[in-house]
C-alpha cells in the first residue's frame, strides 16, 4: 500500500510526465524537422541543407543548441556560394543518439558519416561553435581526410581544472534520478532561460527573436535536457583526452574568440591550443560566447578563404 508521500511524488511524477508529453508535442509542432534524416552507424542525424553546389561546409552547433542556430546567422551568407550540411548532434534536434554518444569520437563520427554520405570523396570545411568546435578537431583528428579547413567559433578545447558545471547538469544526467528530474524540465525551463540567453551573449546584446529563430525550446524535450547534460559533464575528462592529439593536427585553423566571452575562458582553450597548432587567431571585442551573430560576415570570409584555398595548412 502506497505512503501519502510515495502516493503524492508519483502523482507528482505523473503530472510532470503528461506535462512533458504535451509540452514536447507542442515544441515539435511549431520547430519540426525540415531537414534530411541521414543514416550514420545505424543511427540518423538530422541535417538541414541550404545552397546546392561549391565547397562543402558542414556546422557544428555547441551545447544547449541544435543546427538551426546556423540556418539564419551564417546560412543565408554562405547558401548562393557553398554546399551547406548543419547537423543536430546525437540527441539534439531530431538526430538519434548512440551508444557512448558523450564520447567525443562518437559525436565525429556521426559527423564524419554526414560527410561520407552527402559529399563522398570530398573535403569539407569544418565550423564549430563551443562544444561543437571539440566535435569539429575531432573529426579532423579521426578522420583528416574529409577536411579542408576548420572554423572554430568560441570553441572549448581542453579541460579547464573543473569546476563551471550548472548543478540541473549534475541531476540531469544521472541514470536514476535523471529520466525523473528531466521530466519537470518543460515545466520550468523554459521560463527560466532567458538570463542564461543573456549571459552567453554578453556583452553582445541578444538577437531579436533569438530564441524563436534558433528553437530553443526544442532542448527542453526530456530526452534533449539528458544528452545535453550527459555531454557537458562528460566534456572535460574527454578533452583531457584529446586535447594530447592536437600536434597531429595538419588543417588550417581559424578560431574566433569573444574578448569578453564568459562562457569559457579563452586563454584556458584558444590560448593553449595555440601552443600546440598554428592558429589564425580573431580577437573580437564587445564580444561574448556566440561570435557568429554580430561578427557573421567575418566568419563567411573566414569559410570563403579556407574553402578557396587561400588559407592552407
Amino acid at each position: 500500500m502506497l505512503t501519502a508521500a510515495a502516493l503524492g511524488v508519483s502523482v507528482i511524477g505523473t503530472g510532470a510526465c503528461v506535462s512533458s508529453a504535451a509540452y514536447t508535442a507542442r515544441v515539435e509542432a511549431t520547430n519540426p524537422a525540415i531537414g534530411e534524416m541521414v543514416e550514420v552507424n545505424g543511427n540518423k542525424v538530422h541535417v538541414i541543407q541550404q545552397g546546392g553546389t561549391g565547397v562543402p561546409v558542414l556546422m557544428i552547433h555547441g551545447a544547449s543548441a541544435n543546427a538551426r542556430e546556423f540556418t539564419w546567422t551564417l546560412g543565408p551568407r554562405l547558401e548562393d556560394e557553398y554546399r551547406l550540411m548543419m547537423a543536430d548532434r546525437p540527441g539534439h534536434g531530431y538526430s538519434e543518439r548512440p551508444a557512448d554518444a558523450a564520447e567525443l569520437g562518437v559525436q565525429a563520427a556521426q559527423m564524419a558519416g554526414v560527410l561520407d554520405a552527402l559529399a563522398p570523396g570530398e573535403k569539407a570545411v569544418l565550423v564549430g561553435h563551443s562544444f561543437g568546435g571539440a566535435v569539429a578537431l575531432r573529426v579532423a583528428l579521426d578522420r583528416p581526410d574529409l577536411v579542408k579547413g576548420l572554423v572554430l567559433l568560441a570553441p572549448v578545447t581542453h579541460d579547464w581544472g573543473g569546476g563551471g558545471q550548472a548543478w540541473y547538469n549534475s541531476f540531469a544526467s544521472q541514470p536514476v534520478i535523471g529520466p525523473v528530474f528531466s521530466q519537470l524540465v518543460p515545466i520550468v525551463g523554459p521560463q527560466q532561460v532567458a538570463s542564461g540567453i543573456n549571459g552567453v551573449f554578453d556583452p553582445a546584446p541578444v538577437p531579436e527573436n533569438y530564441f524563436e529563430k534558433s528553437a530553443i525550446g526544442l532542448l527542453f524535450r526530456p530526452p534533449n535536457f539528458r544528452a545535453n547534460a550527459r555531454d557537458v559533464q562528460a566534456l572535460e575528462a574527454e578533452l583531457a583526452k584529446q586535447s594530447e592529439r592536437y600536434g597531429e593536427l595538419t588543417v588550417p585553423i581559424v578560431v574566433f574568440s569573444g574578448s569578453g566571452d564568459t562562457v569559457i575562458t579563452p586563454k584556458v582553450h584558444v590560448g593553449r591550443l595555440k601552443k600546440q597548432v598554428p592558429v589564425d587567431l580573431v580577437i573580437l571585442q564587445a564580444e561574448g560566447h556566440m561570435p557568429h551573430h554580430a561578427e557573421g560576415e567575418a566568419v563567411a570570409d573566414a569559410i570563403r578563404r579556407l574553402a578557396s584555398g587561400e588559407i592552407s595548412g
